[in-house]
């Protein structure tokens, strides 16, 4: 059981997480915070021990153990234009891996877009889902997926998933691994506002991938190239020998 007395302890924010919804089950906490209008504050964090129709990008589920991960929503509706929205899906997957080299040194990696690797593993994924009306976005909700401490993972997977436990050898502390994490995130997001191009340079000293030769697939379409650089936006820039375009989406997979 979480304990969010304890995770309240070790919250040291303005904002972010100080509206605490916690849940024993749900379809979706995404979509719970799109839809909802009782919980409707800017920085509001939704976590749930149980995810019915728990989802990754490009619609695929994300499993998740009950009990034993951390599957939680942040609500954003102040403060950020649509020019930073994917600096701050970069940013987000910047938080959860220095969350989790400060709790349990485990060096962390970063791949494009938005996903947190140990040891070339998956520990963590982010979705970012918006409303909007007209041009204005209403509502941004960050969805973060950690693999705290579930012991195994059954099925066939782009990348490898592993957990904290697995890696750290030892039981994780998620009311605290979940106050750093949004410790941190706070920062970062009011840097996305006033200097994104740092958290673009840090994102890159994560990511293993620039320079090498990818394939990337976005639905039916496939592309290859040199993984050149991200652009300010934090929009991938891919070379493929006679051009350089930028991707918005899409899976990586290493040539």
């Amino acid at each position: 059981m979480f304990n969010i007395e304890k995770f309240d302890i070790k919250l040291d924010t303005d904002v972010i997480g100080r509206n605490f919804v916690y849940c024993e089950e749900i379809d979706s906490t995404n979509s719970f915070l799109i839809n909802t209008k009782e919980y409707d504050k800017h920085g509001t964090v939704l976590l749930s021990e149980n995810q019915t129709q728990g989802k990754g990008r490009k619609d695929r589920i994300w499993l998740s153990a009950a009990d034993q991960n951390l599957t939680f929503s942040i609500l954003l509706k102040e403060d950020f234009s649509h020019e930073t929205i994917n600096i701050i899906n970069l940013g987000t997957s910047l938080a959860v891996a220095q969350a989790i080299e400060n709790q349990y040194q485990l060096p962390c990696e970063l791949k494009w877009p938005n996903d947190v690797l140990v040891n070339q593993k998956k520990v963590a994924g982010i979705l970012l889902e918006s409303t909007s009306m007209g041009s204005e976005i209403e509502k941004l909700v960050i969805g973060i997926g950690i693999n705290v401490n579930q012991p195994n993972f059954t099925g066939k997977f782009n990348i490898p998933p592993t957990s904290i436990k697995k890696e750290f050898k030892n039981s994780a502390d998620r009311e605290r691994l979940l106050s750093e994490v949004l410790n941190i995130f706070e920062e970062i997001f009011k840097a996305s506002q006033t200097n994104p191009g740092q958290i673009l340079e840090d994102w890159k000293s994560r990511c293993q991938m620039l320079g090498e030769k990818i394939r990337i697939e976005d639905g039916e379409v496939v592309k290859f190239g040199v993984f050149e650089d991200i652009d300010k936006n934090g929009f991938m820039i891919l070379n493929s020998g006679n051009k350089r375009e930028l991707i918005h989406a899409g899976d990586i997979i290493l040539r």
